[in-house]
């Protein structure tokens, strides 16, 4: 019991620490690329107290329910959007024999509860009784059914490699020469990710430029900080997924496993922030297109190849 206890609340403090760090370096890396001076001074020394003053800030504002708004969906929409990340890290493993809970399905369970946090959004357009709140859920809709087929496609391929669905044994069969093998897989598996947490350049359904902010555009003070950090959250879910799925996980010559883990984790973290800050915002048909036409070839193309090696070896 000692052990379980100890083990959730690692992850809990993981599911606290490595999102709000994840948040801070986009602050600073955005900051650098882009030349902002704003996120360099909060708190002087390199603008360390950034993200204090945006929790204050939220902390601070009013929290305000339209009238025509579905109280009780719209109240728990952020919470639907946040959870489900949290559910997902205790089948991921930081390092040998360091998992909460070892699934025999664990990449099932995870991809399964991944998708539950995308509802939050859809739930939050509809419940808003806002136009363009309804059009931002749509779009979030129509985004999550486009790329969670590629996305287990790609995880599906992995699984096929390492013979097991339980993640720690898919990190323990992987080997160097996985890497050019399932390379097309990762990068799938990535973008599809990427595009379910609605991360630039696929966040058409938060369009600021068209549609406010979508499915969030009547959130205000803590609820709306609960959207943003659940964005962060999925950013670093992500990373671990790709880190133990395509990279190895702990795997690594010289340090501690967990701390080859987190490297990967946060080199992943800053190519999400990276595409962020350089390419423009898809269309919704280059988005669908990028999906159905690219995406989903490239899945099939590496579970064939997979399958072929397999049988070869």
């Amino acid at each position: 019991m000692l052990e379980v206890v100890l083990s959730f609340v690692v992850i809990l403090i993981v599911f606290l620490v490595l999102p709000l760090i994840v948040g801070q370096t986009e602050h600073k890396v955005m900051a650098h690329m882009q030349s902002r001076l704003g996120p360099m001074y909060a708190g002087r020394f390199h603008g360390w107290a950034q993200l204090i003053a945006d929790g204050v800030k939220f902390a601070q504002k009013e929290d305000v329910i339209p009238a025509a708004a579905d109280r009780r969906i719209f109240m728990i929409a952020p919470g639907v959007a946040l959870v489900p990340y949290l559910v997902v890290l205790i089948a991921i493993p930081i390092d040998r024999g360091l998992v909460a809970v070892n699934l025999d399905l664990g990449l099932f369970f995870v991809l399964a509860v991944m998708g539950i946090g995308v509802l939050g959004s859809i739930m939050a357009g509809w419940a808003s009784g806002n136009k363009y709140s309804v059009l931002g859920g749509m779009r979030s809709a129509a985004q999550l059914m486009s790329y969670e087929l590629p996305l287990v496609l790609a995880a599906s391929s992995v699984a096929m490699a390492a013979g097991t669905l339980s993640i720690p044994a898919i990190v323990e069969a992987w080997q160097w020469w996985w890497l050019p093998w399932q390379a097309v897989g990762g990068v799938v598996f990535f973008l599809a990710g990427l595009a379910e947490l609605r991360r630039p350049p696929f966040d058409m359904p938060i369009a600021e430029s068209e549609i406010i902010m979508g499915p969030m555009t009547e959130y205000t003070g803590m609820r709306f900080a609960l959207f943003m950090l659940s964005e962060y959250v999925g950013i670093v879910v992500l990373s671990f997924l790709t880190t133990v799925l395509f990279l190895g996980g702990w795997h690594g010559p010289f340090l501690p496993g967990w701390l080859w883990t987190l490297v990967k984790v946060f080199l992943l973290s800053f190519v999400v922030i990276w595409l962020r800050v350089t390419y423009p915002r898809l269309r919704e048909d280059q988005l669908q297109k990028l999906a159905w036409a690219v995406l989903v070839p490239l899945a099939l193309a590496q579970l064939a190849l997979t399958g072929v090696i397999k049988v070869l070896i």
